[in-house]
């Protein structure tokens, strides 16, 4: 390229066109007709009519100060006890109650029902004297 000269790619086809013609093409799939891989997933499902997502909760989450608090204190909360705050949380819901203490035989956690967040934690040994401020409900685990 020294010499000024451009090199130009080698190109073996225009753009758009992909060297299949038009009658060697698939067809198109027909507006309200399903496909192979529609039927296989709503067979898999079990539901033709696709899945009740009304039912799905969502996944328990943690707050970053959650998180720190139960690292620093050393809280460890196993999947057992995991799925009787998620129960918890069901139960307060239900009840219309937005911010909840969630005691479990190792911990007191504060949840967002709405958000499905714990947004701290206390562990047991250091309940005695506290004051939980902020929440319209308490469950017990």
């Amino acid at each position: 390229m020294s010499n000024g000269s451009i090199l130009y790619p080698s190109v073996t086809s225009l753009p758009g066109q992909s060297g299949v013609g038009q009658s060697e093409r698939l067809p198109r799939k027909q507006e309200g007709v399903k496909g192979e891989f529609d039927q296989v997933f709503e067979r898999t499902l079990g539901n033709a009519a696709g899945p009740d997502l009304s039912q799905v909760k969502a996944p328990l989450k943690f707050s970053a100060h959650a998180t720190q608090r139960l690292n620093d204190r050393r809280i460890n909360l196993d999947p057992a006890t995991m799925a009787r705050v998620s129960e918890a949380i069901d139960k307060a819901e239900a009840k219309g109650i937005e911010d909840t203490l969630v005691l479990t035989d190792k911990a007191a956690l504060i949840v967002s029902v709405k958000n499905r967040t714990v947004i701290t934690a206390m562990d047991k040994g250091s309940l005695a004297g506290n004051v939980f401020t902020n929440i319209d409900g308490a469950v017990i685990v």
